[in-house]
């Protein structure tokens, strides 16, 4: 027995009273509390996803709006024989893929320059019909935007048709857009959907996408949406049915789930008494949790015990965060077979070796 006391026996980790040893109470630097009502509410605390109010306040891009980056055509008809643009006998010429400059600039023959970014094809025509009308009689002016990359917006990730897409008059939205590159590739409760915004950015569900119409933004030129299934994950450990990283794979889990999402707990192995949730609360939360201002982060050892008459509706109740680990000890008994196993298993290996010796 003396050599067992001095090797240590095989496991999957500390037992309850060794996370007990680590408290604040007893010395050391974890918060160890035992779950309850108070508790559950205290500590549901998740991080929101949304859009701020400068993506919410932005106004709907005019489906017609000339920007820098886009290319037009233009027809010009004169009333005269020989025209300043038209070649003899000729009443009108076309300039095809004039492409509007970075400040928003088109140069037309006997016009000169001319602001395009901001006017509509409709109000860039009597521009330019103005500016000829001094020089030659009566002319005739259509303006076409033909294509172009200003008013455009780039989607990539768990889409059904990435791409590069323009701001048309149906696709000014963000529900709308995700329509037209083919819809969400992945389950609507695992998807979030980004938005950058030159050095701003804003992530929503999607299932809020589509629950509420204030996270329907207005698209704007140059914004790229990205699709992705949540990142967020828990750690399972101990003696729980598997001990592997788990994706939350869903917008809020609790911890009957994620310890159902493993296998629930070991039969054979472990103590429903010491279901340890393991994280690291801000502050605002551990100040609510402990009810007492703290400073800093604080480490938190949750303690769920389901033998308890409620210990069942509290683990239903507390909600499980990304990065948590979910630690379940093993049952008391687990180390006394482990230990009897070695006892008998060290005296059957001697009474052979006497035999051999004898």
């Amino acid at each position: 027995m003396s050599l067992l006391a001095a090797c240590a026996l095989p496991r999957s980790g500390p037992t309850k009273n060794e996370i007990f040893q680590g408290a604040v109470e007893r010395g050391g630097n974890t918060q160890v509390i035992y779950v309850n009502d108070h508790v559950t509410r205290a500590s549901a605390f998740a991080p929101a996803y949304g859009f701020s109010n400068s993506f919410r306040s932005a106004g709907q891009v005019g489906a017609d709006e000339i920007r820098a980056g886009d290319t037009l055509g233009l027809s010009i008809w004169e009333n005269v024989d020989d025209g300043l643009l038209t070649s003899l006998g000729a009443s009108s010429t076309t300039l095809t893929e004039i492409q509007v400059d970075s400040d928003g600039f088109i140069f037309v023959p006997y016009a000169g320059r001319v602001r395009a970014a901001g006017n509509t094809p409709d109000q860039l025509r009597q521009i330019i019909t103005r500016e000829l009308a001094a020089q030659t009689p009566d002319p005739q002016v259509t303006v076409q935007r033909v294509a172009g990359n200003g008013a455009t917006v780039s989607v990539v990730g768990r889409v059904g048709a990435q791409g590069v897409y323009p701001i048309e008059r149906p696709t000014r939205t963000l529900s709308a857009m995700l329509a037209r590159a083919g819809g969400v590739a992945i389950e609507p409760e695992v998807a979030v959907v980004t938005v950058k915004r030159g050095n701003d950015s804003g992530r929503v569900w999607l299932t809020d996408l589509y629950g509420s119409p204030t996270n329907d933004i207005a698209l704007r030129p140059g914004d790229l949406i990205v699709v992705e299934e949540d990142q967020r994950t828990f750690t399972a450990l101990g003696a729980l049915g598997g001990q592997t990283r788990v994706p939350l794979g869903n917008e809020v889990i609790n911890a009957a789930e994620a310890i159902a999402m493993v296998g629930g707990l070991s039969s054979q192995l472990a103590d429903p008494t010491g279901v340890f949730v393991l994280r690291d609360e801000p502050e605002s939360v551990a100040g609510r949790v402990l009810g007492k201002p703290v400073r800093g982060s604080q480490r938190f050892a949750y303690v769920l015990d389901l033998t308890r008459p409620n210990g069942l509706f509290l683990a239903r109740d507390f909600v499980i965060r990304d990065g948590d680990t979910v630690y379940v000890t093993e049952a008391p008994y687990v180390q006394w077979q482990k230990t009897l196993s070695a006892v008998t298993g060290s005296a059957a290996t001697a009474d052979s070796l006497s035999n051999i010796g004898n």
